[in-house]
């Protein structure tokens, strides 16, 4: 292994999986802590998926170091602590509390946070998070329902979570290229700075990051600085050029969508899908906690539909009526019953004999794989930026599209199957 990743979300964990095979390396996600290094599969890269972005701090630091410990006598030379290019978190984490922990753990005096992602319109500029045009503070990112992020300002906001001093490599350095901004990661350590903000706005700037850091024994970040990863271990000899996707095979099988994400990109997307004609039942959680309806309903419709054609389940719904769910039923409780129930209603379907899943929404992506109780998924063909196809290891073997909810196109759910031969 030559480089070992710590993802605090499962959808989170395939975009940056995705992201390290483009670049050549072999690379296999599983999912949960490792219990011991030796059941980590053999490859380039090992990213660990976990589920904790929004647990307590301190549940998702001992997860953390606990997939440190594994990764690190599994051989890894590095450590990736990767997370939401929304940056997506609360005043307590948990990114601050994570990267402090993985800091002490490998002795690592300074490391940089950069969650940009242009190829999803996340940049950042002078320290700030921008969603295409529009701060983070003012796009819909600001009435998240489990994290809603109210602002902008990235050094303020992780300030507020660490300790640590956090300071600013602004894009006049950035934009100068990889010895420059090597040489504004030691001016940050001069000046105190133990974590720095990165500014990017392009791939070429992630690039130029991923290639600075080859040095430092642990990366924060969104996916995209993995971009320049690969080359610093081809560089020193360790990595060949072979091309991880040839071996890519999907099982074949009737296929599904579920969606339990309520961001705007996916509200398009269900909408779209809907219009095109897509059989599709949307779950009410008031019914749900009623009783006046359930998984074993929502099963029951789903084996009268037309097995040659995907279905869609969903939960999506607008802020509005999300918040109104959550006043009557509470934001946890609410939450945990329609992911629930999309698990159980994963496993009926694949019981059925659905072999295709698409999954939108990173809370119900972990769900449903937890429910499916898969171990590792091996990373396919890249649908939009940052979600590719996956084909989990065991049996039965399924295709799964693991979608952050503000990724893809409007028409993800349409076009996904046609990348499956």
């Amino acid at each position: 292994m030559l480089l070992g990743c710590i993802a605090n979300d499962l959808t989170g964990a395939t975009d940056l999986a995705l992201m390290l095979v483009r670049g050549g390396m072999r690379t296999v996600q599983v999912v949960g802590v490792p219990q011991r290094a030796a059941d980590l599969p053999a490859a380039d890269a090992v990213v660990v998926a976990l589920k904790s972005r929004t647990t307590p701090p301190e549940e998702a630091v001992a997860e953390s170091l606990a997939s440190a410990e594994a990764l690190l006598a599994g051989g890894a030379k590095q450590l990736f602590f990767k997370y939401c290019s929304t940056f997506d978190s609360t005043d307590r984490g948990n990114i601050g509390p994570v990267t402090e922990a993985l800091m002490a753990r490998l002795d690592c005096p300074f490391t940089l946070a950069c969650p940009a992602f242009p190829g999803n319109q996340r940049t950042v500029y002078q320290g700030h998070l921008f969603v295409g045009t529009t701060l983070l503070s003012d796009s819909p990112l600001k009435d998240h329902p489990l994290t809603p992020m109210r602002d902008a300002n990235l050094v303020s906001v992780l300030s507020r979570q660490t300790q640590r001093k956090v300071g600013l490599v602004p894009f006049e350095t950035v934009e100068a290229g990889a010895e420059a901004i090597a040489a504004g990661f030691e001016r940050a350590q001069a000046e105190g700075v133990e974590i720095a903000i990165v500014d990017a706005i392009s791939d070429s700037h992630l690039i130029a990051i991923g290639r600075a850091a080859a040095g430092l024994s642990l990366i924060t970040g969104g996916s995209g600085v993995a971009m320049g990863l690969p080359q610093n271990f081809r560089d020193r000899g360790l990595l060949g050029a072979e091309d991880p996707l040839r071996s890519f095979a999907a099982p074949a099988g009737p296929a599904a969508i579920l969606s339990g994400s309520c961001s705007a990109a996916t509200q398009k997307q269900v909408a779209m899908a809907e219009k095109a004609g897509i059989p599709a039942c949307r779950i009410d959680a008031l019914e749900l906690s009623s009783g006046e309806t359930s998984a074993a309903a929502l099963l029951d419709w789903a084996r009268r539909q037309d097995s040659s054609r995907p279905l869609m389940i969903y939960s999506t719904a607008t802020p509005e009526t999300i918040r109104g769910v959550q006043g009557q039923l509470g934001r946890d409780q609410a939450g945990a019953l329609v992911e629930e129930t999309l698990a159980e209603v994963a496993r009926g379907l694949v019981d059925q004999g659905v072999r295709r899943l698409i999954v939108a929404g990173g809370e119900t992506s972990g769900a449903v794989v937890n429910g499916l109780s898969l171990q590792a998924l091996e990373i396919g063909p890249e649908i939009d930026p940052g979600v590719p196809w996956t084909r989990s290891a065991g049996e039965p073997p399924l295709a799964l599209a693991l979608k952050s909810g503000n990724f893809g196109a409007p028409d993800f759910f349409l076009k996904a199957w046609d990348l499956l031969a």
